[in-house]
């Protein structure tokens, strides 16, 4: 049969037998190539991707390999350096221990790390219409497409490329040089150069010229988004965040705690996974709400989220705007619509700013970073009335023009307003030409100054959302959320009656009864708990992590998943309390008493001691039937009193 081998020297047909070794078709190749290192030779059978060296094929026969008559395999390479180049080579081969460029030492996110493996190919059946050839062939109407064929994308309604797909479109994977040339991207500026790269004038604003004055702007929707998909982790995640607006009708802001991961509805595409809202301090109001931008409390929740089991981040926020209808108080009104607006001004500058103060670490730009995957979500109502989420994301040009001051929101929340420019020393703005297109009424496409306002439709990117059809969230449970002052107030001592409750200090690692251990995990198993249990100074920092592992752990329904929690000291210190703040059993409940059921809980044990040694005393003296027939039942608290008195011992109410 013959193998056709194409190589960076040319097309080469080889005969050989079906039953030859590997070695025989390496050893035909080697005699077509100048200086080719055996040790990085490698196959494919596709021109770009699926490299599987030769080396790892030994005493493999070509029929075992699957390769019959006419097959055309792909070689590649590299050379091995010539003896006269060796001796000199091994002074650069020093050099190389300089610093690394920046991009290349960026820690990517899991999910880049992921998609940076992968060809990112769109796979196709065979046509059985226009496909004329074997199942082991390949032509242009079967072949995979690539990640960012418009056709594709077009048939599927997908209006942006995913990240990937788009720097796979920017950059293909054509050949190793690819991975060593420069970044594809970089991030926009709109900012005057200070200094001046020709400096030939005084900075800004003292001078300007064209090669430090940003070029003109023209606003266009942007091809791209950094996250495709937000995926909501539980329908209870939303519902718990909307409990504070049913109860006060005040609007509340939250931020949302999950991951990125793949996401195999767009070619090569990423979704955001909430698995919890953390509600920082905040004042609502009826129509918006009063938030301080950094809160304090960020870099904690920061570095607890990065140890859970899968490990956390923000990933964006979230925020109501509903305003429940006059006729109906159970439904919203449907205030967002394309006769209205989507996402105000105001909002998306507020986008921008979050966006621009989170960066994606990325290795596909020249300052180690590039956007931003922050979503921002909102809770609004629909056209029958009820509440949907709307995800969006802003584009790159929004948060470059926020970044240098050129934008600010306006009255008409559809609509965003260009500053005026400023040549003072100490708020100096300049404002390039900004233009926008748009289709007239007569179907043409037009240019137009955007100045000195432009629709927000330009700076926005939609994101889908959605939830999973078998819901498995991180957390189980989220008894009583932060941050909400007179609605759900957390306090340590209601943490610990809960655990007395739940008999936490009577399971040991290894023992108990597992529904109790499983009940007891389950109350564990709540973000807001163990972010408020790092407030409280009786956990370590690292019991804390051990406590979050455990939390967010798959697994609670398995026995020795808590076993690492409760030998922690930590653990011990919050039984310790438990135990002290348990209701001790009293011996007044064989008289009648039963404390904790209608009898106030804060009378101390010893008194209830003190009145079962009394009653016992007058059972013995007077006869049981005479002690039982001077027994007076408080109608209040239903204590049983054994003297003649008119008022109850326990309570002070008359008994009558």
């Amino acid at each position: 049969m013959l193998v056709r081998i194409r190589s960076k020297d040319g097309n080469f047909r080889f005969p050989l037998e079906p039953s030859a070794d590997i070695s025989e078709l390496v050893a035909k190749i080697l005699e077509t190539t100048t200086d080719a290192d055996t040790d990085t030779l490698a196959i494919s059978n596709q021109p770009r991707g699926n490299e599987t060296l030769v080396s790892a094929l030994k005493n493999r026969t070509l029929q075992s390999l699957g390769i019959n008559h006419g097959d055309l395999l792909f070689l590649t390479y590299q050379s091995r350096a010539s003896p006269s180049t060796s001796a000199p080579s091994a002074t650069p081969a020093q050099t190389n221990d300089t610093p690394k460029r920046p991009w290349e030492s960026v820690p990517e996110d899991a999910v880049d790390q992921y998609w940076r493996s992968k060809d990112g190919k769109i796979p196709r059946s065979r046509d059985s219409r226009f496909c004329k050839h074997g199942p082991n062939a390949m032509c242009d109407y079967c072949m995979p497409l690539e990640p960012y064929d418009p056709g594709y994308h077009t048939e599927h309604n997908i209006k942006h490329l995913s990240y990937h797909a788009y720097l796979s479109k920017l950059a293909p994977k054509t050949s190793v040089s690819a991975s060593v040339a420069l970044p594809p991207v970089e991030s926009l500026n709109y900012k005057v150069q200070v200094p001046c790269p020709s400096g030939q004038h005084p900075n800004w604003p003292n001078g300007i010229c064209t090669k430090c004055q940003p070029s003109a702007i023209t606003l266009q929707s942007q091809p791209f988004r950094m996250v495709d998909h937000l995926e909501i982790a539980s329908h209870d995640i939303i519902d718990r965040f909307l409990h504070a607006w049913r109860i006060t009708g005040l609007q509340r802001f939250g931020w949302l705690i999950g991951r990125y991961e793949p996401y195999d509805k767009v070619p090569m595409g990423v979704k955001a996974v909430v698995e919890a809202i953390h509600e920082p301090p905040q004042q609502g109001e009826l129509d918006g709400l009063v938030l301080g931008i950094p809160w304090e409390d960020e870099p904690r929740i920061r570095e607890l989220a990065k140890h859970a089991s899968s490990p956390l981040s923000i990933v964006g926020y979230i925020f109501t705007d509903l305003v429940p209808t006059e006729e109906d108080v159970s439904k919203t009104v449907y205030k967002r619509h394309p006769q209205s607006f989507y996402l105000s001004s105001l909002e998306a500058i507020f986008a921008a700013h979050v966006q621009l103060a989170n960066p994606t670490p990325s290795k596909s730009s020249r300052t180690g970073t590039f956007s931003s995957r922050m979503v921002t979500a909102i809770l609004t109502g629909t056209e029958d009335g009820a509440i949907d989420v709307r995800a969006y994301q802003v584009s790159e040009q929004a948060c470059a023009m926020v970044d240098a001051d050129m934008i600010e929101a306006s009255v008409d929340p559809g609509i965003v307003r260009v500053k005026e420019e400023d040549r003072t020393a100490d708020s100096a703005r300049y404002i390039p030409d900004v233009f926008f297109r748009f289709k007239n009424e007569y179907g043409l496409e037009v240019k137009q100054s955007a100045k000195p306002c432009f629709p927000v439709e330009y700076l926005m990117v939609t994101v889908s959302h959605g939830f999973p059809q078998e819901p498995q969230p991180l957390f189980q449970s989220a008894k009583s959320i932060e941050n909400r002052p007179g609605i759900e107030d957390q306090s340590i001592e209601k943490v610990v009656k809960e655990l007395s409750r739940l008999h936490a200090p009577d399971i040991l690692p290894g023992s108990g009864a597992s529904h109790q251990r499983s009940e007891l995990a389950h109350f564990i198993s709540d973000w807001h708990l163990v972010a408020f249990l790092g407030t409280t100074q009786l956990v370590s920092q690292e019991d804390m992590k051990t406590l979050l592992r455990v939390a967010s752990s798959p697994n609670l329904d398995d026995p020795s998943t808590t076993d690492a929690l409760f030998s922690t000291e930590s653990w011990q210190t919050l039984m310790t309390f438990a135990r002290e703040m348990a209701p001790a059993p009293s011996s007044g409940q064989t008289t009648g008493a039963k404390p904790g059921h209608g009898v106030d809980e804060d009378i101390p044990p010893e008194l209830f001691e003190e009145f079962a040694r009394e009653a016992a005393a007058g059972g013995s003296g007077g006869g049981g039937g005479q002690g039982a027939s001077n027994v007076k039942i408080c109608p209040h608290c239903t204590f049983e009193n054994t003297h003649g008195g008119s008022d109850c011992d326990v309570c002070g109410l008359p008994l009558q």
